[in-house]
């Protein structure tokens, strides 16, 4: 491993260790794979990792606006991983379906008639993409392992390509970036890797909570006075936190370590899932509320209040018929 710039790059080898053992408090439940575009394969002379990722850091600060990196992680072209985002923070990848995601930028240009993804790169990609489906529990299929081509550029609705849409992650990329092309080309590679493994944690969730603090202290033990988790940052406001049990108003949220955080700085949530083909999002808890937004079926929601038979999805005002609802 070597770390500069506040980035660490790694080996795949290295990055499944790290991943089985670092502790991530917020929940995630999608897995986006992107391609950077530019910078591409021609920018990359296999010793500038550091300096390309501080360049797109630069751009997406500066230009963007945002507070920080947009991914979680780079692959680049010679097969190596490099953290990028606060795992605890969501990405800045895909507008309006960010929340509880985690994000991969692929460094090329994988368009038809650009970069030829290396074997090495690719081999990594579908290595990362697996660690990450085992780590969160994330089904292998089109509605949690997605790819930026699917959503409109405007609203961030879903659309599978049909119109106003980046190519992203390339027109190339296994094959294709149609959701044909992945289920057809990608995402039985990645179960090849997991060869039906999967991760049990969920079965002790008892519960979920939304975090309502701007920053909230993770503990080692339930009670005020005991001392921080120093393996961990804090967890942010909005953040999905999964609740293994509960002692004195306080909540455990790691399924594996003394891990605990202070209840009334929390709300529950109900996680749900769209059972309707499309699902229209209203600004208010009424059919006459505006249309901001739809989901299609299997996308998955957390659910914050419920008035009338409509529940609120998020901790801004965003609202959906309960009737859709599973």
């Amino acid at each position: 491993m070597q770390t500069k710039y506040g980035f660490t790059l790694m080996t795949i080898d290295e990055f499944e260790t790290y991943l089985s053992n670092i502790m991530v408090a917020r929940t995630i439940i999608t897995l986006q794979e992107h391609h950077t575009f530019s910078p591409d394969y021609s920018l990359f002379n296999g010793s500038n990792h550091f300096d390309l990722q501080r360049g797109m850091k630069n751009h997406h600060v500066n230009n963007n606006g945002w507070d920080d990196i947009g991914q979680h992680f780079t692959i680049f072209p010679d097969g190596t991983v490099m953290t990028g985002r606060n795992i605890e923070k969501s990405p800045a990848c895909i507008y309006g379906q960010n929340a509880n995601a985690i994000c991969i930028e692929n460094l090329g240009n994988f368009d038809t008639g650009a970069d030829i993804m290396r074997n090495t790169q690719k081999q990594t990609i579908v290595r990362a993409s697996a660690a990450i489906c085992f780590k969160f529990s994330i089904p292998v299929n089109t509605d949690r392992v997605v790819y930026h081509h699917w959503f409109r550029l405007s609203d961030g609705v879903r659309n599978d390509g049909s119109g106003g849409n980046k190519s992203c992650p390339g027109t190339n990329f296994f094959g294709g970036n149609k959701v044909s092309d992945c289920q057809r080309n990608f995402l039985p590679l990645i179960d090849e890797i997991l060869n039906g493994q999967t991760n049990d944690n969920n079965n002790t969730i008892i519960k979920y909570v939304s975090v309502t603090a701007s920053t909230l202290n993770i503990r080692k033990k339930p009670g005020s006075g005991s001392a921080k988790a120093t393996d961990r940052d804090p967890v942010i406001f909005g953040a999905i936190l999964r609740v293994y049990k509960i002692q004195n108003g306080w909540y455990k949220i790691s399924g594996s370590k003394n891990h605990w955080v202070y209840g009334k700085y929390t709300v529950d949530v109900t996680r749900a899932t769209v059972i309707a083909n499309v699902l229209n999002v209203r600004n208010q808890p009424s059919a006459s509320g505006l249309r901001i937004g739809s989901l299609q079926k299997g996308a998955e929601v957390f659910t914050y209040d419920e008035i009338n038979g409509w529940c609120k999805i998020s901790t801004e005002e965003k609202w959906v018929s309960k009737t859709f609802l599973q």
